[in-house]
């Protein structure tokens, strides 16, 4: 690393690796880099400029994009980015990207990764990991989308559901308080959530049932990182509660269900 660059925190698994030069970002290219940089570039052809815009792959590996300016709210998450205007900009800045991304054909034979992805698959590629360290914010509010290396085809109400894990959150009281403000009305703030991006009333009834399938793929996902020996995930895992967390928290779901359907329809 030169005197020039900085490093960027944020996220688990390119931590430490990521790294601003000028005008550019430099981080670790993923295996789909190609289609990956084909469908960015596609998304400003199709109106959405929110998002990084690839300059080139390296011979060592690396992705090159450009620096996209603004505040990146970190863990424990600020009262700033917690706010319901907040909020409601994150879900209108999801809906701009998915009009745009349902514009660009899926790339062809591309093996997209299946971390995060939805099980049903689809026709448009989301981005399926809207949480706050992946979003840029301008005067309060959302202004970008950052970090694709998770994007696969899939359903907007999947990415929606994704987004609403991370940021309403959709956890319960005690895991929530380990990372997020005191107080945060979950119900009122999956409705914010929704009305931001402009769920249809299909949708709304939906929602409820896809976080709960979203938060099942997110635990096999931690799952299979944990069998494997991921050191950043064992550690993660033993420090928010192990899987007694995550059964207390699907077990939440579950029972509010009917709670946070309420809170959606009018």
């Amino acid at each position: 690393m030169t005197v020039e660059d900085e490093a960027l925190a944020g996220g688990m698994a390119n931590a430490g690796a990521v790294f601003r030069r000028g005008e550019w970002v430099e981080r670790p290219a993923p295996r789909n880099a190609p289609a990956l940089h084909a469908y960015l570039r596609a998304l400003k052809t199709h109106g959405f400029d929110a998002a990084p815009t690839p300059v080139a792959l390296t011979a060592d590996g690396r992705e090159r994009l450009t620096f996209v300016p603004g505040d990146v709210p970190l863990p424990p998450f600020p009262d700033w980015a917690m706010t319901a205007s907040a909020l409601s900009s994150v879900g209108s800045l999801l809906r701009r990207l998915h009009e745009s991304s349902s514009a660009v054909p899926v790339a062809p034979g591309t093996e997209w990764p299946s971390d995060l992805a939805d099980p049903q698959g689809g026709t448009m590629v989301c981005h399926n990991d809207v949480c706050p360290e992946n979003v840029v914010f301008r005067d309060g509010r959302a202004a970008a989308l950052i970090d694709f290396d998770l994007a696969a085809p899939g359903r907007a109400l999947w990415d929606l559901a994704m987004t609403a894990r991370y940021w309403v959150p959709m956890l319960d009281p005690e895991s929530a308080s380990a990372l997020h403000p005191p107080g945060l009305d979950t119900a009122a703030r999956l409705r914010t959530l929704a009305d931001g991006y402009g769920l249809s009333a299909e949708g709304r009834t939906e929602l409820p049932a896809v976080v709960e399938e979203a938060t099942e793929v997110c635990r096999a996902f931690v799952a299979r990182r944990v069998a494997d020996g991921d050191p950043v995930y064992l550690q993660a895992l033993a420090e928010r509660g192990g899987w007694e967390r995550w059964d207390r928290m699907q077990t939440w779901l579950v029972d509010h269900r009917g709670t946070f359907t309420a809170a959606l329809l009018p």
